[in-house]
């Protein structure tokens, strides 16, 4: 199958059937897959991608979950099939936090996206991509096509559940759904409920994805898409990712040569690498399904809810964080009966990824435990 190379103008970004796998591997679930909200799905595909040697009973395996426009290639150049290297490079390998020597590692691309696991971009049963057809999803949903993988891959339990962000939510919604399959949790710059803040920052993102007239309802053509309403939406989710003091010390009000300002120039740097490698389908959906986070539905609260875990846990936060803001970090540590560890960070939110020394300590720590 052809593809336009990344980059092109008329297109957003994802991988496809028939593009190189790269690291990917594949586990195909025989259907339905019956989802929270009421839809189904006749077969899920996970990609997933793996380091280390898992041990006899898989004792050893620790699960990491990416970010929203994260994938399973934590660690890794880019390449035929990864259009970006790792996104957490120095937490995974031979003598890092996650010690491929001793450790198996998996991270999966989660149920909705479009880095090989099923989600708007993939192939429907009558041969025409999902899109607007895809169901409904729930944070719920992901982690229970994970615990499938986690099952074909003979892992009972994971020694360790690992994410930040979107991969917080997972990660707790592990510890809290599965509690007997979590030994240890690592839950960073995350929230156990969406708040109006981010579920305003979100639906602003989804409206401009969809005010693109190339949006066509979410059933664009393979090869075209909403590329300018996903660069909008990009702009407005990178200032949420980033802090007021970082922008104005490294822009500030300057003009470049062009004539454009500087932080202007930066976010539609930033729009334009997201839109040659994801799908605007998944980005809708996969805030839509952030929206709907609240670990406590139907569990009695989310007291009741973290009372459930039973994973030691470390909890952390970002000092600068105005996504996630230390306050939503501290009410999981209470409710988990552990301190807030606090990163202290210029970059943000995105400190969780940028970090990494900090992050890397608080995971040995979490693991030698």
């Amino acid at each position: 199958m052809s593809r336009e190379p990344a980059g092109a103008g008329s297109r957003t970004g994802g991988w496809r059937e028939g593009d190189q796998p790269g690291r990917r591997r594949f586990l195909d679930l025989d259907g339905p897959v019956r989802l929270e909200r009421g839809g189904e799905l006749p077969a899920v595909r996970i990609a997933y991608e793996t380091w280390g040697t898992l041990a006899p009973g898989g004792g050893n395996a620790v699960l990491v979950e990416h970010a929203l426009t994260g994938d399973s290639h934590v660690v890794g150049d880019a390449g035929p099939g990864h259009p970006t290297p790792g996104w957490w490079p120095s937490l995974v390998g031979p003598g890092a936090p996650l010690d491929t020597g001793e450790l198996f590692v998996v991270c999966a691309n989660v149920l909705g996206g479009c880095q090989g696991t099923t989600g708007p971009s993939s192939t429907a049963p009558d041969g025409a991509p999902w899109g607007s057809r895809f169901p409904e999803l729930t944070i719920g949903d992901q982690v229970a096509v994970e615990a499938a993988l986690a099952d074909a891959l003979g892992i009972g339990r994971w020694q360790a559940v690992l994410g930040g962000s979107m991969g917080g939510m997972r990660a707790l919604e592990w510890a809290v759904s599965r509690p007997d399959r979590v030994e240890r949790l690592f839950f960073l710059a995350s929230a156990a409920v969406a708040g109006a803040d981010q579920i305003g920052t979100q639906t602003t993102q989804q409206a401009a994805v969809r005010s693109d007239p190339a949006w066509a309802g979410g059933d664009y053509p393979p090869g075209a898409g909403p590329v300018a309403g996903l660069g909008v939406a990009r702009r407005i989710a990178h200032l949420s990712y980033r802090s007021a003091t970082e922008l104005e010390a490294r822009f500030g009000a300057r003009v470049q040569d062009d004539g454009r300002f500087a932080v202007a120039s930066y976010l539609e740097h930033h729009a334009t690498k997201l839109a040659a490698r994801f799908d605007a389908g998944s980005y809708v959906l996969l805030t839509e399904a952030m929206n709907t986070l609240d670990v406590g539905r139907g569990r009695g609260g989310v007291e009741a809810a973290l009372d459930r875990v039973t994973a030691r846990a470390v909890v952390a936060g970002i000092d600068s964080d105005r996504l996630y803001p230390l306050a939503q970090q501290q009410q999981v540590a209470d409710g988990l009966g552990v301190p807030l560890q606090v990163i202290s960070s210029p970059y943000g939110h995105d400190g969780f990824l940028l970090e990494t020394d900090a992050v890397g300590t608080l995971v040995r720590e979490l693991l030698a435990a």
